[in-house]
This record gives C-alpha cells, structure tokens and sequence, in this order.
C-alpha cells in the first residue's frame, strides 16, 4: 500500500467496528475494522474516540506523520492511507480521518506478540533488550528506540512489536514498524492543550525494551550514528505536513515539527559527542 491521503470523502459506513480499550494510560476508545480489498486484507482504525464527544482524537494524522518520516529517514515500516470518510458507529454517522493499512504478513506466516515470544523462548534474567540482540534483531530495536525518541511514542508495548514465523519455511522474522498513532501530541484534544503542550518534558511512555523514558532508552544504543540512511532537514517539515492543513491546525503543525525538529538536533549531537 502506497503512503497517500485521500481528501475526497469517502463512503464507508459498511465497516464493522470493533472496541478496543487504550492501553496507553489515555481516556477512549480505538475503534478497528477490516475488509478485503482485491484478495487483500486492509486493516483499518480510528483516532480516539468517546461514545459522548464523537471521534476526538487525532492518532490516525500521526500514523502518516510518523510513515512520511520514516520514509525519509529510509526505515522499514507498514505504510498508511489517511482517508476522509463518513463512518457508522452503533447506528450514528461521523465524518473523519481513519487510517487503512495492508496485511504484512506473507503467505504462510502467522504472527505473534514480542512479548509472549519472549515468555516462551527467553532464559532466565534475560533482558528484554538482550533478548532481542540473541535473535539477530539489535539493529532493529535500536533504530525502533531512536524512532520512538523522536515522536516520543507513548505505547510501544509488548504487543506492538510482532514476530512472524513461517512453520513450513522454517523462517522467523520481526515484522515492519507498526502502530505509531500514540505520539507526538497525541494527549491533547483542544487548541488550549497544544498551546499549553511542554515539547521538553519527557514523559513517561509504555515500552517493553528499556524503562519508561524514550531519552533515557536511547542509552542502550551502542552505534547511534549508523541508524538512519538519511536526515532530518528544515525543508522536511513542507513533506511531512502536506495536504495536512485540512486535518490538524497550524499551531498543531507547529508545535509538532518543533519537538520533532528540537529532539532529532538533540540526538544528532549525542551521535557526534
């Protein structure tokens, strides 16, 4: 699936969609569905949403932020659509922006939580970090910590890093970087929050490698300077928010670009000291 934004809106109130509560720590709901498409599997989801106040989040915009930027810095990732769209919730119509994504399992693959990969296969007083760099996955997770960093991802729990396993192939992998809605200034619903938004505290985040600090995980990196194929540059900001002017505010734009900006000239230094 090509990375793109569809701005014509879209009629999709046939989608069934399924709850699942946050494990973030935050208030809401997101809300899943999925459909084939052409003999593929799409997969999509909705920003937070409240049964009172509608759909109040803005989690889908960051999975294309987060895809763009990824892009750029040349990491593997599963790709994003962000699409405009009429939506039917328990019977109600609400307009908004949902992201769809395509099935990155190959044929013959099935796919489970790094987390219960770990319980079943680790040693005892193994770290989670040491776990990963037994299986060959070091350069990974640690380009995954410096991207977490600078999008400072709130929610990269055990279940958000996947292991897939082909049993006939013989084959085990980890799969594409996935799920990076909960970042940025994924906390705040009103233009008041954003102003008020500190892009210098650095909050506690839910991670099964390293603690809870996205600044103090990026001192398990052992080579920091090999991790990006490309850089983050000034005119980057004009590819990461394009045709975004409908969905988020320019002092939401702003107040993005600026932490991210802040926090990878912060981490070009680390690598250069």
């Amino acid at each position: 699936m090509d990375t793109k934004i569809i701005l014509d809106k879209q009629d999709m109130t046939h989608l069934q969609w399924s709850h699942t509560r946050s494990s973030s720590g935050t208030a809401g709901t997101f809300l899943k569905a999925s459909e084939r498409v052409h003999g593929k599997k799409v997969y999509y989801k909705l920003s937070n949403f409240d049964s009172e106040k509608g759909i109040v989040g803005h989690e889908c915009v960051n999975e294309i932020i987060v895809d763009r930027l990824l892009t750029i810095l040349g990491v593997e990732h599963l790709h994003y659509q962000l699409i405009h769209a009429d939506v039917d919730i328990d019977g109600h119509i609400y307009e908004t922006w949902l992201c769809a994504s395509e099935d990155f399992k190959e044929p013959g693959e099935t796919k489970v939580a790094l987390d219960n990969y770990y319980q079943v296969n680790s040693e005892a007083k193994t770290s989670h970090y040491d776990f990963c760099v037994q299986n060959g996955w070091q350069d990974y997770i640690d380009t995954m910590l410096a991207v977490d960093y600078l999008i400072m991802n709130r929610d990269r729990h055990g279940a958000n890093i996947e292991v897939l396993r082909n049993a006939r192939k013989k084959t085990l992998r980890i799969a594409p970087l996935f799920d990076h809605g909960l970042s940025f200034l994924c906390s705040c619903f009103s233009e008041k929050e954003i102003a008020e938004f500190d892009i210098d505290v650095d909050r506690k985040c839910q991670n099964f490698i390293g603690g809870r600090s996205t600044l103090e995980n990026l001192d398990l990196i052992k080579d920091k300077k090999k991790l990006f194929a490309n850089s983050i540059a000034l005119d980057t900001k004009e590819v990461l928010f394009k045709d975004l002017n409908r969905v988020l505010s320019v002092e939401h734009m702003e107040k993005i670009w600026n932490m991210l900006y802040k926090r990878w000239c912060y981490y070009e230094s680390i690598c250069n000291s």
